[in-house]
């Protein structure tokens, strides 16, 4: 396996450590995903949340960082987010070495469906983004100490906490493509059985996707995927997605899509952040002709070719 394409064993972990105590308990969580560096979706998040009235938590599950290769963005980014609950991404994993380990890359465990030159691109970004890490070795330790997952229960409801899936920290089986593949889905079920969770909160693959579903005894459960917090979502967008898991409704802010679990209200809230600022911010760290502008500008600028229907496959 090339760089980019492989990771470590220790990204993996079995579903059934879900079945555990929760580390916290709330009304109302955040989960927010792939902020990939962009300060300015921070700030919309911890505003967003600051309006939240009743018992709250707000937790980052992974690749905060990606594009924040400046110093002084690359700090902000870190102490602000690792003020709050957080889990680790492949990126903060990667960013938590000592050193750049060539052959894992971005630690990404890129499909088969990804082109080689976005692999390509994802190491390079990597590599650069190591070595301004490299110039923080506090919050390189930090980084290597965050958890790979969390267990939360929100109006005790449990919910599963990952970047990747069930079974990996760079996994990619709540991805959408291997969610309408009916095959896939009975292992997911199987999944959730095993953690004994009836959410399942994830990234990492960069496209949302909300699938209610069963599992093999019946309960209904949801993965719940945002996407991405930090750039567009969708055909035209210009905002980022956070997943909202509360007992009450959203009375701020606004909800793209959304679904009921029992008594949880589960929203893909929209991040409205300042894109002007953030395109200044992006194109100062990777100007025209650099890999993250090559992989990265044109959804940045003007969205994705992905709508919120496709975001809600049916099982």
């Amino acid at each position: 396996m090339s760089a980019g394409r492989s990771c470590s064993p220790s990204y993996r972990y079995a579903p059934g450590l879900f079945d555990a105590p929760a580390t916290a308990k709330t009304d109302i969580l955040y989960v927010v995903g792939g902020l990939y560096g962009n300060e300015q979706a921070l700030a919309a998040v911890l505003q967003l949340f600051a309006a939240e009235r009743g018992r709250k938590h707000l937790i980052f599950n992974g690749d905060f960082n990606w594009f924040n290769v400046a110093p002084a963005s690359f700090s902000r980014i870190n102490e602000t987010v690792l003020s709050h609950d957080a889990t680790r991404g492949n990126v903060e994993t990667e960013l938590g070495l000592p050193y750049f380990d060539e052959d894992a890359g971005c630690g990404c465990a890129y499909p088969d469906w990804v082109g080689d030159d976005v692999v390509r691109r994802s190491n390079a970004i990597m590599k650069r983004l190591a070595g301004t890490a490299a110039s923080f070795p506090q919050l390189q330790g930090r980084l290597a100490a965050l958890p790979m997952w969390r267990r939360i229960d929100v109006g005790g409801t449990p919910v599963g906490i990952v970047h990747g899936d069930a079974e990996s920290l760079a996994g990619w089986g709540f991805s959408q493509e291997r969610l309408v593949d009916p095959a896939h889905l009975s292992t997911v079920r199987q999944w959730f059985d095993l953690a004994q969770v009836r959410v399942f909160a994830s990234s990492h693959t960069c496209l949302p996707v909300m699938l209610p579903l069963a599992d093999t005894n019946g309960r209904a459960c949801l993965v719940a995927n945002n996407g991405a917090a930090g750039m567009p979502n969708f055909t035209g967008t210009r905002s980022g997605l956070l997943t909202r898991i509360a007992t009450v409704p959203c009375t701020h802010g606004r909800s793209c899509y959304g679904t009921r679990l029992d008594n949880l209200f589960v929203d893909a809230m929209s991040i409205d952040y300042d894109h002007l600022q953030w395109q200044r911010a992006f194109l100062s760290q990777w100007p025209a002709g650099s890999p993250a502008h090559a992989s990265y500008w044109d959804r940045i600028a003007n969205g994705i070719a992905y709508t919120s229907g496709q975001a809600l496959p049916r099982a």
